[in-house]
């Protein structure tokens, strides 16, 4: 699916991600009959078909489950529309369940349920299986919903895992999905969010306070969920913090992305402790401070509150530092090289305050993860470190089983440096004042957005002065 960067928009104050068995407590618990959730589901899809597609040929496949029932609505509205509707069912639904009761409603033409009647439809509709399909799909559901030209899944493409994102078995990807109330963690990981093609999220009555009593711990990473330090008008550089990033000897332009990426996030000063090559340093920017001093007298200045590690700095360097920086008490960004100095060695990261691996360096040292959501939250919970898993789908996960997932990252933004530039925003936020989770997760969002505005053919040099006008729009000021 192409990029969708409305996606964060249209979910607006709704950030909250159910896995399908929260979902299934939030209908249970909503106080509205399952037949008027039923109706309200089928009705939202009608019209999210209407607003996409002309009138045209449909066919809806409907499965036995209450997925298979909100088919049978769409189906009936449609064709009361005047929309040639044809419903092919795999199986009945169970006697007497919502989806029965729904089905006992469609007059219109039946179809058989195979690849042929799926071929010859404009549109499909994949009503068979929603998000908590627990087998793979396969046989005939599979070779049906294969052969259909477009597709408009109801909840989650079939076979699609809504807590994981992950496809069970084949899973045909959806130019429109539409689903209820809240999304799913699946809808946004990979590869879910790209079977899914364009989310629409639909309100079908379910009170928002049923939430309560689910307490969901998985979000969307939106900006309003954690609002940027407030700049005082009696402020100083002082009070807005001071981040220092160890630069090596070698790969100089890492830690100077980092550095002035903490600058550009509203740190009051930042230092580069140059390990060699300090005149290097030295020759970037002028408000940039280089210092030649050792790692232990630095760290006597009490006001070098946060550190970034990794970035350029080898793993040898990685190696020594980073566990001096751990024992003196600093609150510190580790990324890179750190992950190679401490490979297979999980438990050397404890004491850092966010750990930000790409998907290499996370295997690196914690294994391959089976599934990314969950092996993000065992890495923060292991490591007493937030863990910002970047990719496509970054996760921010939190030692207390918190986790966001960022969708503000365009596909230009894998690029050499950009990581190093979200180490250093993280480190920013952090000296400002920032718990570590909500740093990381502004960071994400910022990072991504300064991408969007960058557009195609950014490179690493255009990500800052687009971070800036990011930060134009969303600086907020004490009112006087």
């Amino acid at each position: 699916m192409p990029f969708d960067p409305d996606l964060i928009d249209r979910l607006s104050d709704r950030a909250e991600l159910l896995t399908p068995v929260q979902m299934g407590h939030a209908d249970s618990t909503a106080g509205v009959p399952g037949p008027v959730l039923m109706e309200a589901a089928g009705r939202a899809v009608a019209r999210a078909v209407r607003r996409r597609f002309v009138p045209c040929r449909v066919l809806v496949l409907a499965g036995p489950g209450n997925n298979g029932g909100d088919g049978y609505v769409a189906a009936r509205l449609l064709s009361q529309l005047g929309w040639p509707v044809r419903l092919a069912a795999l199986a009945p639904p169970r006697g007497g369940s919502d989806a029965a009761g729904a089905a006992r409603q469609w007059h219109g033409r039946m179809a058989e349920f195979d690849p042929t009647e799926a071929a010859s439809a404009d549109v499909v509709i994949d009503a068979v299986f929603g998000a908590g399909l627990t087998r793979p799909v396969d046989g005939l559901v599979a070779d049906t919903l294969q052969a259909a030209r477009r597709v408009v899944a109801v909840d989650v493409p079939s076979g699609l895992d809504g807590a994981t994102g992950t496809a069970m078995g084949s899973v045909t990807a959806a130019e429109l999905t539409v689903t209820f109330f809240r999304l799913k963690p699946g809808h946004l990981l990979l590869p879910g969010r790209d079977l899914c093609g364009r989310i629409e999220l639909a309100d079908i009555g379910i009170p928002p306070a049923v939430l309560g009593g689910i307490a969901p711990d998985t979000f969307a990473n939106l900006p309003s969920l954690r609002p940027l330090p407030v700049l005082r008008e009696d402020g100083h550089k002082y009070s807005r913090g001071h981040v220092t990033v160890v630069g090596g000897a070698s790969m100089t332009g890492a830690a100077r992305l980092a550095a002035e990426a903490a600058r550009r996030a509203g740190a009051g000063m930042v230092t580069i402790a140059a390990r060699g090559a300090a005149e290097t340093y030295r020759a970037g920017e002028p408000g940039l401070l280089v210092s030649e001093a050792g790692i232990p007298t630095l760290l006597h200045d009490e006001r070098r509150t946060v550190w970034v590690c990794g970035p350029g700095l080898g793993p040898h360097e990685a190696r020594t530092v980073f566990p001096a920086l751990v024992a003196a008490g600093r609150s510190v960004v580790a990324d890179a090289d750190v992950f190679t100095a401490f490979a297979g060695n999980p438990d050397a990261l404890r004491g850092a305050a966010v750990l930000t691996p790409h998907a290499g360096e996370f295997a690196r040292v914690f294994g391959a993860p089976a599934h990314r959501l969950d092996a993000a939250r065992q890495a923060a919970q292991r490591t007493g470190a937030v863990v910002l898993l970047k990719g496509a789908d970054t996760i921010i996960a939190a030692p207390d089983g918190r986790a966001a997932i960022n969708l503000s990252a365009p596909p230009w933004l894998a690029t050499a440096g950009a990581g190093d530039v979200l180490a250093g925003v993280i480190a920013g936020l952090l000296a400002q004042g920032m718990p570590p989770w909500d740093a990381a997760a502004a960071g994400a969002w910022l990072h991504g957005r300064a991408a969007q505005m960058a557009g195609p053919g950014m490179i690493v040099e255009d990500l800052l002065p687009a971070l800036i006008r990011v930060l134009a729009g969303t600086a907020a000021l004490p009112n006087s």
